[in-house]
C-alpha cells in the first residue's frame, strides 16, 4: 500500500506562517514526529523523498516497488521516531532503512522484471535550471555506465556522490566495514570512469 506524506494532516497545505521544510532541521523534526507531529513528518518527507526515492530505485529498479519501499520507509519513520538517538545523521538513518526494505523487496521478488529509467526522471526540488539541462543532456549515458557496474558497486557511487555520504556514513548504511567501502569506491570510480570516457564523458570520478 503506497501512503501519501506529502499533504497535511488537516488542510492539505503547510500551515500560514510555518517555516519552509528546508529551514527547520531535521533533527528537530523528528523530535516533533516522535510527538505526533503530523505537519513534521510531512515536512521531513518533502524534504527527502526524491532523493531516498531515487537511492531506492537505482536498487530495485521497478517503479512500483520503489513507491511501496517508499512508503515503508516513512511509515517507520513515523512510528519509530522516538527511537532515534542521533548517533548518525537523519538522512543517513533514513537511507539505512530504505536499503534494508529494498533488499528485503529484492530477495522476495528475485525474478522481478527491473527497470532503471525512472530514477532520474524524478524532479528535485533543489535542482536549479542549469543543472537540470546538464542532468538531461548526460543523464542517459550516466545511467547506462552506472547500469554496467554492479549493484555493490552502484550503490557507493550514488551514496557518496548523489548523497555526498562520507566513508563512515556509507559504511553505516550497507553494514560493511570501511575498508571495504573504500575498496568498492576504488574499484568503481575505475570502472566508471573508463565507461564514461568511452562514451565521450570525461568527467572525474
Amino acid at each position: 500500500m503506497y501512503v501519501d506524506f506529502s499533504q497535511s494532516a488537516t488542510t492539505g497545505a503547510i500551515p500560514a506562517g510555518s517555516p519552509p521544510p528546508q529551514a527547520v532541521s531535521d533533527e528537530t523534526l523528528i523530535a516533533r514526529i516522535a510527538s505526533g507531529d503530523r505537519d513534521a513528518m510531512r515536512a521531513l518527507y518533502l524534504k527527502h523523498h526524491v532523493r531516498v526515492y531515487r537511492f531506492v530505485m537505482r536498487l530495485v529498479r521497478n517503479q512500483t516497488m520503489a513507491e511501496d519501499v517508499i512508503s515503508d520507509v516513512f511509515l517507520d519513520v513515523w512510528r519509530q521516531a522516538g527511537s532515534f538517538e542521533g548517533r548518525s545523521a537523519v538522512s543517513t538513518w533514513l537511507l539505512a532503512i530504505a536499503r534494508f526494505k529494498a533488499l528485503s523487496v529484492l530477495r522476495r521478488r528475485p525474478d522481478e522484471e527491473l527497470n532503471d529509467t525512472g530514477a532520474a526522471a524524478v524532479p528535485d526540488p533543489t535542482d536549479d535550471p542549469e543543472l537540470a539541462v546538464q542532468k538531461k543532456d548526460t543523464g542517459e549515458i550516466l545511467r547506462q555506465c552506472l547500469e554496467a557496474l554492479s549493484r555493490e558497486h552502484r550503490e557507493v557511487i550514488d551514496l557518496v556522490y548523489y548523497h555526498e555520504k562520507t566513508v563512515d556514513e556509507v559504511a553505516r548504511i550497507v553494514g560493511i566495514p570501511e575498508a571495504t567501502v573504500k575498496t568498492r569506491m576504488f574499484y568503481a570510480r575505475k570502472k566508471l570512469s573508463g565507461l564514461l570516457k568511452s562514451a565521450g564523458i570525461d568527467r572525474p570520478w
